[in-house]
């Protein structure tokens, strides 16, 4: 086989390939996510303290109602925020839960990038309180959170299994805290996250 055969059999051969990856979504399929996000909350999120980002991993999994239409279900590993003062100085941390149910739109815009836009629901739970510094010996709790989520992504295939999944949510989380039963506001955590996972379409 010369160069030239060579060539036109490769262009084949990838022509099929890329045909294959691009095949649109349909109802009934389902993309399941691994990777981690960052969650920034806002910088004023009380009048008292407030609370410092963390990175931790979260998996997903979106099943498609329509070609263009799914539902995202995002999960988490418990994440770790340090709580401060606004004047200085750790005084607790927390850790939570922050499961998003989420419907999505996905525009047929392109075989390969496939942009998305979502919102729903978020719930997050606070546990294992814990206090230091000036706290130091007292006890802090913090209320469960229901709220608004968004979501924008991009959904990278790079066959029709493999892809890469990059996302930005914003979460509506307020939370009452309270010290020894004392109530010392409302904190408003409202974050972003950044998200970036593998993800394989089944």
């Amino acid at each position: 086989m010369n160069q030239l055969n060579r060539a036109v059999l490769a262009s084949c051969v990838g022509a099929l390939a890329f045909s294959y990856g691009a095949q649109a979504y349909e109802a009934g399929d389902v993309i399941a996510r691994i990777g981690t996000h960052y969650i920034d909350p806002k910088s004023d999120n009380s009048d008292l303290v407030s609370v410092n980002g963390a990175w931790g991993a979260t998996g997903s999994a979106v099943y498609f109602v329509a070609p263009t239409l799914a539902i995202d279900l995002l999960l988490a590993v418990p994440y770790r925020h340090d709580i401060q003062l606004n004047s200085g100085g750790d005084v607790a941390s927390t850790r939570h839960l922050p499961p998003t149910l989420s419907l999505a739109w996905y525009p047929d815009l392109s075989p390969t990038f496939k942009p998305y836009l979502g919102a729903g629901i978020n719930y997050t739970m606070f546990f294992d309180e814990k206090t230091k510094g000036a706290l130091s010996g007292t006890k802090l709790s913090l209320d469960n959170s229901v709220g608004l989520a968004l979501v924008a992504g991009l959904q990278v295939e790079l066959n029709r299994g493999w892809g890469l999944t990059f996302d930005v949510r914003y979460l509506d989380i307020d939370t009452d805290a309270r010290v020894d039963g004392t109530s010392i506001g409302t904190v408003e955590v409202d974050p972003i996250a950044y998200g970036a996972a593998v993800s394989y379409r089944f």
